[in-house]
């Protein structure tokens, strides 16, 4: 009975113990931020993150960094550069593997990012650029294609003295952050969807100038399209996962901040439009980051796991969430990372989920104040 008792609690403790991915001041970068995980085919698990050189900042010499794993999440690789974009930034990645492209029996992966040359509040003022590329590899993440610059295609600037004249007047814009999504199953099978956010037009109070929309590639990064924006001014980072008969499910930070719940929206064509956008009172936030995914089919409907800082006011409380009726409910919760000091505003924040297996789910998060960006895998049933 004791070993019985002993053997559970060492398999729970495995389950839920912590792994240093990413550690601020290590391996040439001040400061790590904004994780991204998937899974290879091979079952190599790759994380992405900000690796920032000179500081916390989310603007300056920042690049996106990478580890692998072949252990699923025991160990990691050192530390490799996929995007330097000199002493400017690039960032937001977000990564997608494409499994159904005849030219790549063996798949290709994709990752989409963003560089900028201003801080965040200077380009929404229209002083300054953001530009949205993707880099693709065919062996597993180990190298890389040159950048391919998808700007006038899913962003719309207005820019003197760039190529850039749209007249919507985007200005700030960013990918997801997090992982990208690909169709598994019905009319859209293969379609690349990256959740994304922008700014149009002047600042605006309570930033109300955000909103987010979305970018789809029906052939394999050929030619991209926009979503239609979410009709919710505020609505800010997003993450997306398919749902069943053909729709999409879109989930978004507040960055109002006026009501401390998530944003969802629906679609109903695989992204192109939404049908219905509201506040979703089971998903607490406190404007920050999360991230959805499903898990696969039961019973006709995707199981959705779901991941943030279930906090109304600090990045705090992690926690995991699943549902069996496609967010309708929440049926399966567990706290990943919680503070013991109620004065830490930022212990457990931004995050990453992967598909581990058909029990368990990895978490990628930022953790203490940003010192460590760790991995944790979680059995779920």
């Amino acid at each position: 009975m004791y070993k019985l008792i002993i053997v559970f609690l060492l398999t729970s403790y495995q389950l839920l113990a912590q792994t240093p991915v990413f550690v601020s001041g290590t391996e040439g970068h001040k400061s790590y931020r904004i994780p991204a995980i998937i899974k290879t085919p091979n079952g190599d698990l790759l994380a992405f993150a900000e690796g920032r050189v000179k500081g916390s900042g989310d603007f300056g010499d920042i690049n996106i960094v990478l580890k692998r794993s072949t252990d699923n999440g025991k160990t990691w690789s050192e530390l490799t550069t996929v995007v330097n974009y000199d002493s400017l930034q690039a960032g937001n990645p977000a990564p997608v593997f494409d499994a159904t492209d005849p030219n790549f029996p063996k798949g290709r992966l994709f990752l989409f990012y963003n560089t900028g040359n201003n801080h965040e509040n200077e380009v929404r003022k229209g002083k300054g650029l953001r530009e949205v590329w993707y880099k693709t590899s065919i062996d597993g993440g180990k190298t890389w294609s040159e950048g391919v610059n998808i700007t006038s295609q899913v962003h719309r600037p207005n820019q003197a003295n760039t190529v850039y004249h749209f007249k919507e007047d985007w200005r700030s814009y960013a990918n997801t952050p997090g992982h990208a999504m690909q169709f598994q199953s019905g009319k859209y099978k293969g379609r690349i969807f990256v959740a994304a956010n922008h700014s149009a037009g002047e600042p605006q109070k309570q930033f109300t100038d955000y909103a987010a929309h979305g970018f789809f590639t029906d052939d394999h990064g050929k030619t991209f399209r926009l979503s239609q924006t979410i009709e919710l001014a505020g609505s800010n980072e997003a993450t997306a996962t398919e749902i069943s008969e053909n729709g999409l499910m879109m989930n978004m930070r507040n960055q109002k901040g006026d009501i401390r719940q998530r944003i969802v929206a629906i679609s109903k064509n695989g992204g192109e439009t939404w049908d219905k956008t509201y506040f979703d009172s089971n998903l607490p936030d406190p404007v920050c980051e999360g991230s959805i995914l499903s898990l696969g089919i039961k019973k006709g409907k995707h199981i959705l796991a779901f991941c943030n800082a279930a906090d109304t006011q600090n990045r705090d409380n992690l926690t995991l969430r699943i549902s069996f009726d496609e967010g309708k409910t929440w049926a399966w919760t567990q706290v990943i990372e919680k503070s013991n000091d109620a004065k830490v505003n930022d212990f457990a924040a931004y995050s990453d989920i992967v598909k581990m297996n058909k029990n368990h789910i990895g978490i990628l998060y930022e953790k203490n104040n940003y010192a460590q960006i760790v991995f944790k895998a979680v059995k779920w049933r």
